[in-house]
């Protein structure tokens, strides 16, 4: 019988935004207060192999879209004990600016991505200004620029990463969103990423304004649910209650939180 590696899983913040509750749902809400956006990536880390999933943006793309960038998702990954050129394996969930910049700072890495996502963000939905206003021309480009450089590997729908390692299509968000399942020490963990921006998206079956398609997007949060040992085990994409609910790395006063420990609350 074989045993799954136990993977540690971190959610590294690295920017932040304010916005409003009604800014968090279709048909917005009737509670228009704070409800914040935090941004992650995340980093799968076991003795034998270490996976980067998403690659953040940088000061310039932050400076663009009014967002307040607290450090370099990829140099933060110091704070774990871990160097770019150490990175061999970066999960895409998906090319919306916020999770797929940076790539030049990876020099090693492969980069997995769902042939839908690509396909979305260089085909005709591209020429409509409110589809593409989520993405970055020159990080999609930087893409493209990997394929020709053979470091893109390419996933067409489930498929098993590494062994406790495993790529979700769930769509619904984006025409390729997919979300990571982890076998960690306190069970299977799925990185959620924009399938589900907040908790609350997931939890009270509300999806988030922006999206490609909303029944993709619901029935998501089910399949996430389904591949997760408990609702405890979903991370969603955006949501600071992250940082309240698991214990934090020490040491790191922007906010890593280590989500294959059990919650602190």
């Amino acid at each position: 019988m074989n045993v799954l590696p136990e993977y540690e899983v971190y959610a590294i913040r690295y920017a932040e935004m304010p916005r409003r509750r009604r800014d968090n749902f279709i048909s917005g809400d009737p509670h228009d207060s704070a409800m914040p956006m935090d941004f992650f990536v995340w980093l799968i880390r076991s003795p034998e192999r270490i996976v980067l999933i998403d690659t953040g943006f940088n000061s310039a793309t932050a400076r663009t879209r009014d967002r307040k960038l607290l450090r370099c998702p990829i140099d933060a990954l110091q704070v774990l004990g871990v160097s770019a050129s150490q990175i061999e394996d970066v999960v895409l969930t998906h090319l919306h600016y916020d999770h797929a910049g940076n790539l030049p700072k990876l020099p090693a890495a492969r980069f997995h991505v769902q042939d839908s996502e690509l396909a979305f963000a260089t085909g005709r939905c591209m020429c409509h200004v409110s589809i593409r206003h989520t993405y970055s021309v020159d990080d999609v480009t930087e893409l493209v620029r990997k394929v020709y450089a053979d470091r893109v590997v390419f996933h067409d729908g489930d498929e098993l990463l590494a062994p406790g390692i495993e790529l979700m299509l769930i769509g619904g968000h984006t025409r390729g969103l997919q979300a990571v399942r982890v076998h960690t020490a306190r069970g299977w963990v799925v990185v959620a990423s924009d399938a589900s921006h907040y908790y609350e998206n997931l939890h009270a079956g509300r999806a988030f304004p922006l999206v490609d398609s909303v029944p993709a997007m619901l029935e998501g949060h089910h399949r996430l649910l389904g591949a997760a040992d408990s609702a405890e085990h979903v991370i969603p994409g955006h949501d600071p209650l992250v940082r309240q609910i698991y214990p934090a790395f020490p040491g790191d006063e922007i906010g890593i939180s280590c989500l294959h420990l059990p919650p602190a609350r």
